[in-house]
């Protein structure tokens, strides 16, 4: 549980709820309901062993954050997913009742030191010999999807396409579910698109002839996306975004997050206790992600 302000919402909430769900409990000290509820959510932080983080934040100190959420009444409880609050409820649940609310959004994880441990494979490590271990790892345990992840993404990094698309064939099914492997199919279809050999110049006409063009610069994104230019793929998209936050189905958002997924490095090993850096590169895209949503 951490106790939530301006200054650290963004990274404690926003940037955390990339990679974990994010339970955000709107409170005030003399809220009797407030009372009953607050010890419930964080047994259960517990008991959910890491499958959610309890971010609290007491609308009384914090009212521009409460603004933002539009909070009328407490306690709300409000999930983060991927920066965007995607559920909620107002008032002192009982515990089965919050149980079953969690359990539509949230996984009790109970493996997490040995996924740590694969995480944390060294980067400095030969390119061909990685490539082997991580074959090796899929073909030892199929159903690891981490695994299956590094393996595709080591591929696709390496230019071997073909081989990729047969490594990532049996997970296809799981993209809608699973973030990671949502990633690698917007990757994969970006390499497809590509192929198809589109005009860069024509998009670049379409474009300037109507900023609007959307569909135009989201094949600019695909077309970067292909070429490993990740930086300048999030940009094109941070322009849908700037203009209709919700064009097609939320596309350019869902994608935006899916290069997230692709360029962030592994986390480094820290001491008990301590939050290991963030690469900047993602942390400065996440809050234009975060600034350009929540405006």
């Amino acid at each position: 549980m951490i106790d939530i302000t301006t200054e650290n919402f963004e990274q404690e909430v926003i940037a955390a709820s990339m990679s974990q769900p994010v339970l955000v409990d709107f409170w005030a000290p003399w809220c009797g309901p407030c009372k009953a509820i607050g010890p419930i959510l964080e047994k259960l932080e517990g008991e959910y062993g890491g499958g959610f983080k309890l971010a609290k934040i007491n609308s009384d100190e914090e009212q521009q954050l409460a603004g933002a959420f539009g909070i009328r009444s407490i306690p709300t409880i409000v999930l983060m997913k991927n920066g965007q609050p995607v559920d909620g409820f107002m008032g002192a649940l009982p515990e089965g009742k919050v149980r079953e609310f969690l359990d539509k959004h949230v996984q009790a994880l109970a493996q997490e030191p040995e996924e740590e441990e694969f995480a944390a494979e060294p980067e400095a490590e030969d390119p061909a010999a990685r490539l082997e271990k991580l074959q090796h790892a899929v073909a030892t345990d199929p159903a690891n999807d981490d695994a299956r992840f590094d393996y595709v993404k080591a591929l696709l990094l390496a230019g071997r396409e073909a081989d990729a698309r047969r490594a990532f064939e049996p997970v296809a099914a799981k993209a809608a579910a699973i973030r990671k492997v949502d990633a690698l199919a917007r990757w994969l279809d970006a390499l497809g698109f590509a192929a198809g050999k589109p005009s860069p110049a024509g998009l670049d006409a379409r474009i300037a002839a109507n900023k609007r063009d959307f569909q135009a610069r989201f094949d600019r994104a695909r077309l970067l996306m292909a070429q490993q230019q990740w930086t300048a793929a999030m940009d094109e998209l941070l322009e849908i975004l700037m203009r209709d936050k919700a064009w097609s189905e939320d596309l350019a958002r869902k994608t935006y997050i899916a290069i997230l997924e692709i360029i962030e490095p592994p986390k480094p090993k820290v001491a008990e206790g301590q939050i290991p850096p963030d690469d900047p590169v993602v942390a400065t895209y996440r809050r234009r992600l975060s600034s350009v949503v929540l405006s």
